[in-house]
């Protein structure tokens, strides 16, 4: 998956920690279903409605997959900012 190659490549260190994993899997399920919930609630009016959608949606299943099947490299490249 191209996504977790680039979150999984690279040689310098890392700080992982197990907590991590957990709070980005029970993030991405929160916004799959703020994606889900403004979907179905939304059907039928403006199309503006599916920006939400796509965005949660997007951010909610990137999350899941990261947390799921990525390394403890791809999870701590989701935490860390570089300065």
């Amino acid at each position: 998956m191209p996504v977790l190659k680039s979150l999984e490549a690279g040689q310098e260190p890392y700080e992982y920690k197990k907590s991590h994993r957990v709070i980005l899997i029970v993030m991405g399920l929160i916004f799959s279903m703020l994606g889900a919930l403004v979907l179905y609630f939304a059907q039928g009016q403006d199309i503006g409605y599916f920006i939400p959608v796509v965005v949660f949606g997007g951010v909610g299943i990137l999350s899941i997959v990261v947390g799921f099947v990525g390394s403890d490299r791809a999870v701590s490249k989701i935490w860390t900012s570089k300065r």
